[in-house]
C-alpha cells in the first residue's frame, strides 16, 4: 500500500469534527472513515481489529513467531493518528492533485484568484523539485491527520508483506475529534496495552515534539440593557461597548500572530452579540505552567475590573484543556532516542522543538502512556493552503519503520544486528 494513494483515498471522506456536537464521535463521516480503515486492516493482515461504539479504532501487529515461542521482552509499543479534520474549513469535497513544484506561486484556483505563493509561505522555496498534493483552494487538505494514518496504514502493511523483517508486537489507534480538543476522552489506555506510543500528527519533515502549550478555553458572557437609544443615557448598557473593552485589556502583543516558539497567547476565536448580550471565545495557551496560569488570572482580574467601572454583568468560563506532557516523557528519554536515530537512518535531520499547539499524546501521557508527536509531513495546517509533499509523507512512514525495528534491536535477546533501514529500501 502505496501511502501517497491511500492518502488520496482517504481525503475523499469529510470527517470534519464539529464543537457543538454532543455525540462522539462528534460528526458521522468519522464512522464512515473508521469503518473503511477497518476494511483496510482486514485486508493488510492485521489483528484484533476493533471499532468501538465512540468511533476509536484499534488494531494489533503481532510480534515475529519466534519473539512469541521465546516470551518477548520486547515492548508493545503504538502509533496514533486521528480520524478528523478541523471546522476551521470544509473538508467535503476535497479535490487533491499533485504537481511538480518548479518555483515560484502555484495556482490553486484561477477562477478565485487563490494561489500558493513563496512570498507568503517561504517555506515552498525548500520543496523545489518535489511533488506536492495541493488542493483547489476551496477545501483544507486534511493532512492533519490523514497523512498520519497514511503513514501508519502503509507502515503495517509492508511490514505483513515482509515477515522476515524482526520485530515486536505493534498497535496502532485511530481516534475520532482531535481537532476539537475530545481525541483522548474516551480512549481506553489498558485496551491499547502499550508501554509507550507516537502519535504521527506533526508537520514537516523532521519534526520530533515531546513538549506542548497548556490550554484552556474560555467563554466571556457579558449581559447588557437595552433601551432606545434617544433615551438611552445613564440607562443603556451596550454589552458589545463592553465586550470590546474586555478585549482591548489583553496584551496587544501576545496573540498568535505575534508570538513563536516558547511564548503563548491569548486567541479571539468568536466574537458575538447583540446590546442585550455578547460573547467572547478565546483559547489561551503557554507551554510554562506559571505563564499560563498568570494569564488565566489576568482574565478573572479584567472581568472584575470592568465590573466595577461599568458595572457591567460579565460572567467567565474557563476549562483547562490539556497540559504539557514534557514532565510525563521526559523521564522516558530512551523513546525520543530511538525516534531521533529512526529519523536520522532514513535520511531525515531531526527537528526537536516545541509544539504550538497540542496532541492527543499530550493527555495520553498524562494518562500513563507516554506519547510524543512525530512529523506526517503536511504544511498549513487547518486551511486553504496546505499542502503535503510526497517525499515527507514517504520519510514518515520510513520513520515508523525504522522506530520498530530499533525497538526490536534494542530490546530482543534474539537482536544481533538490525536490519536494513526502511529508508534504505
Amino acid at each position: 500500500m502505496n501511502p501517497t494513494d491511500l492518502f488520496l483515498k482517504y481525503v475523499t471522506f469529510d470527517t470534519q469534527s464539529d464543537e457543538s456536537s454532543t455525540t462522539t464521535p462528534s460528526t458521522a463521516g468519522q464512522t464512515v472513515f473508521a469503518r473503511e480503515l477497518v476494511k483496510q486492516m482486514q485486508e493488510a493482515g492485521m489483528h484484533d481489529i476493533s471499532l468501538d461504539g465512540n468511533g476509536y479504532v484499534m488494531a494489533t501487529l503481532p510480534e515475529n513467531p519466534e519473539e512469541t515461542a521465546s516470551g518477548s521482552c520486547v515492548p508493545v509499543i503504538g502509533f496514533i493518528a486521528h480520524l478528523d479534520t478541523s471546522p476551521d474549513l470544509s473538508g467535503k469535497n476535497v479535490k487533491p492533485r499533485i504537481v511538480t513544484y518548479r518555483g515560484g506561486d502555484i495556482i490553486l484556483n484561477e477562477e478565485q484568484h487563490i494561489i500558493l505563493s513563496p512570498s507568503m509561505f517561504p517555506e515552498m522555496n525548500g520543496y523545489t523539485g518535489q511533488e506536492l498534493i495541493v488542493t483547489d483552494g476551496t477545501t483544507l487538505l486534511g493532512a492533519d491527520d490523514k497523512a498520519g494514518i497514511a503513514a501508519i496504514i502503509s507502515g503495517m502493511k509492508y511490514l505483513t508483506d515482509h515477515p522476515e523483517i524482526k520485530h515486536g508486537k505493534v498497535r496502532i489507534a485511530f481516534t475520532p475529534d482531535e481537532e476539537i480538543g475530545r481525541g483522548a476522552d474516551r480512549f481506553d489506555v489498558e485496551k491499547f496495552g502499550c508501554k509507550w506510543a507516537y502519535t504521527v500528527d506533526g508537520g514537516a519533515t523532521g519534526e520530533l515534539e515531546y513538549e506542548n502549550f497548556n490550554a484552556a478555553s474560555v467563554k466571556v458572557t457579558i449581559r447588557g440593557r437595552n433601551i432606545h437609544p434617544g433615551y438611552a443615557k445613564d440607562k443603556m448598557h451596550n454589552a458589545l461597548q463592553s465586550a470590546i473593552r474586555f478585549h482591548s485589556h489583553l496584551p496587544e502583543n501576545q496573540c498568535p500572530e505575534k508570538t513563536e516558539g516558547y511564548k503563548g497567547f491569548y486567541h479571539l476565536t468568536n466574537l458575538n452579540g447583540t446590546v442585550e448580550e455578547a460573547t467572547l471565545s478565546y483559547i489561551v495557551r503557554d507551554h510554562d505552567h506559571r505563564l499560563f496560569e498568570e494569564k488565566k488570572a489576568l482574565i478573572e482580574h479584567i472581568a472584575q475590573r470592568l465590573k466595577k467601572e461599568r458595572n457591567a454583568d460579565i460572567k467567565v468560563e474557563i476549562k483547562d484543556q490539556y497540559s504539557n506532557m514534557r514532565e510525563k516523557v521526559e523521564p522516558h528519554r530512551e523513546i525520543i532516542d530511538i525516534a531521533f536515530e529512526a529519523m536520522e537512518q532514513c535520511g531525515v535531520r531531526p527537528i526537536v522543538q516545541p509544539i504550538r499547539g497540542g496532541t492527543d499524546g499530550a493527555r495520553l501521557s498524562f494518562m500513563g502512556l507516554p506519547c510524543p508527536n512525530i512529523f506526517a509531513g503536511g504544511i498549513n495546517f487547518h486551511g486553504r493552503y496546505e499542502y503535503l509533499p510526497v517525499k515527507s509523507l514517504e520519510k514518515s512512514r520510513d520513520t515508523l519503520l525504522n522506530i520498530i525495528k530499533l525497538t526490536w534491536s534494542k530490546y530482543s535477546k534474539h537482536a544481533t544486528d538490525i536490519s536494513s533501514p526502511a529508508g534504505r529500501l
